[in-house]
């Protein structure tokens, strides 16, 4: 695993940033454009690239930059407008593209923006790949003239695309029928590119579903709504007296969701229903299943009384792939809502995972709170302190001193968990324990030790 140092601009999910500032002014966007061209004319006389993109104001002059620099490459660019990131990992590998884009910045504010990139399989591109392609971004963006992105015209959008996508996901749940039960259900669409796809989505899937955060902006995604905030569809549900509550975030490539009571169902528990459903359709390969070090300890446990493995991978839903492949496991994900069912598509689909869930529903005449009601959750909490450098914590004595101490306590009753973000200037303290108290002591005192040393 290529570790957070070694990276300048590709985090855990691509490149990512403000819109308009390094690595997302024109000059950088353009220069990726030409590095993932000349990356493709390796193995392609002419490479076919398919760009789709979110709802941000940004991402019109971000597609057409990149997309004029893929050209000055030789490479061949359809667009399939907004789509979900998971809707081009998809057409990507099913339309024969040597590579597909995606600009995003998933579930960060609208001042950002990011690139995403797929390999022609349909998988994000290996660390290594991404790598070699920063290499040469940093060589061109000292030599080429940048267009001005105001010159450049929009790149042409395929309608089609994206019906072939809406069309794969109704085909991976052939018998899900939303009118059958009758339930009612409000799906959250964070402004972002799930208001593309899922109106078309499910008004032919039928049932009773009330799609809201449909009417992006440029400004709107992700406030205060969408998968980050997962608490504002469980009011709406509770509000308007639904059965059940789906969000996604910018891109859609996580679900939550959310129970008749309001409470928030993340995606450990996502991972609990899905996982008891596969091993019981003789479907789950090894009885295992792939979670994160951020995952609740209350999952492992319920799915251990299934005869279910769970193993932890590092936070990153590549790095969970990377692990379930080795295992050839069945199912994974992350507590975030990322969900990945391997045998149905190459990366989390939060659409996808929604559709899955509704299915399950459908077929056990059970609710989620029924189908998950012996999960006993350890009391966790996630402290996120934004930092100016990312300096190897175990370096720093006073922090790491407030860790051993944190360890040795909850040795045997909870874990301790700090990472920095893949994707933004922050450290995760995720503290989980059985004693509320202590919990809550371990993580501000970590917290502090590190806005301390390494705070803005």
């Amino acid at each position: 695993m290529i570790t957070t140092a070694e990276r300048k601009l590709f985090g855990t999910d691509g490149i990512r940033g403000i819109a308009g500032e390094v690595p997302l002014d024109a000059t950088t966007v353009f220069a990726t454009g030409l590095a993932l061209g000349h990356s493709l004319r390796e193995t392609a006389a002419e490479p076919r690239v398919i760009l789709g993109r979110d709802t941000r104001e940004s991402s019109p002059w971000i597609a057409a930059t990149l997309a004029a620099g893929l050209r000055e490459a030789g490479a061949r660019v359809e667009s399939a407008r907004v789509i979900t990131t998971p809707g081009i990992a998809f057409l990507t590998h099913t339309h024969g593209f040597n590579a597909g884009v995606v600009i995003s910045a998933s579930h960060n504010p609208w001042r950002d923006n990011g690139i995403k990139l797929f390999g022609a399989d349909g998988f994000k591109l290996p660390d290594a790949l991404e790598l070699a392609i920063e290499d040469e971004i940093f060589h061109h963006a000292a030599r080429v003239t940048t267009p001005d992105p105001a010159t450049l015209p929009a790149v042409e959008d395929n309608a089609a695309l994206e019906a072939d996508y809406i069309q794969f996901l109704i085909d991976c749940v052939p018998e899900l029928n939303l009118g059958r039960r009758g339930d009612r259900i409000v799906a959250d669409c964070a402004n972002g590119a799930a208001a593309a796809v899922a109106p078309e989505l499910f008004r032919r899937l039928g049932g009773n579903v009330t799609l809201l955060n449909i009417f992006p902006n440029g400004r709107n995604i992700n406030d205060g709504c969408g998968a980050l905030h997962p608490t504002w569809v469980a009011g709406e549900v509770v509000a308007r007296g639904a059965d059940l509550g789906l969000t996604f975030d910018g891109d859609a490539d996580r679900c939550m969701l959310a129970g008749p009571r309001g409470n928030v169902i993340n995606g450990d528990t996502i991972l609990l229903m899905t996982a008891r459903d596969l091993k019981n359709r003789g479907l789950l390969t090894g009885d295992v299943v792939v979670a994160t070090t951020m995952s609740n300890m209350g999952l492992e446990a319920a799915l251990k009384r299934s005869a279910i493995r769970m193993l932890r991978a590092p936070v990153g839903d590549r790095y969970v792939l990377e692990m379930m492949l080795k295992q050839n496991a069945a199912l994974g994900g992350e507590q975030s809502g990322h969900i990945l069912f391997p045998h149905l598509a190459t990366t989390g689909d939060g659409l996808l995972t929604s559709l899955v869930v509704l299915d399950l529903i459908s077929r056990s005449g059970k609710s989620v709170d029924e189908l998950t009601a012996d999960l006993k959750v350890f009391p966790q909490v996630i402290v996120n302190v934004k930092v100016r450098e990312k300096k190897p914590l175990e370096g720093i004595p006073a922090v790491a001193a407030k860790i051993r101490a944190a360890e040795e306590e909850l040795r045997d009753s909870g874990r301790v968990v700090i990472r920095y973000s893949g994707t933004e200037a922050l450290a995760r303290v995720m503290i989980e324990a059985e004693s509320e108290e202590a919990m809550r002591r371990h993580a501000e005192g970590i917290a502090e030790a590190i806005r301390a040393e390494l705070g803005v």
